[in-house]
């Protein structure tokens, strides 16, 4: 063994950085991207400055719009939730009423057997006031 375990320590902790470091560097440049609110030469701009210096384009955007990444996040992790939910929420419903067994359904068939003549006016309005009240 020719390599000393403080120069493994040191080899897996410059490895370490390393892959943080583009880590950083990806998020940086995918919220530049995201950023609905800056245009394309505003982008293109931030894109070559992070690009072609890459420790000082970095810095120098977390500085001026590292507050508004976490904004962004937050809000784009708010919006991917309630359109989620209401994902949720309208599969539940499709789930709970299959087609042909809502109110309105119910109704346009009271309807058709009226005015076929096969219920009363009073049977419909009783049975119009169930499928109404349930």
């Amino acid at each position: 063994m020719d390599y000393p375990l403080l120069n493994t320590f040191w080899t897996i902790m410059w490895v370490f950085l390393w892959v943080l470091w583009f880590m950083l560097l990806f998020r940086i440049i995918g919220d530049i991207f995201r950023d609905d609110t800056m245009n394309g030469w505003g982008k293109a701009g931030w894109t070559a400055f992070v690009v072609l210096l890459p420790f000082l384009g970095c810095f120098v955007y977390l500085i001026a719009r590292g507050k508004g990444m976490g904004q962004r996040e937050l809000q784009r992790a708010r919006t991917n939730e309630r359109e989620f939910q209401e994902y949720i929420r309208a599969a539940a419903t499709a789930t709970e009423t299959p087609a042909g067994t809502g109110h309105a359904a119910q109704l346009a068939k009271l309807a058709e057997l009226k005015e076929h003549g096969d219920i009363t006016a009073e049977e419909y309005a009783r049975a119009k006031e169930k499928v109404l009240a349930g």
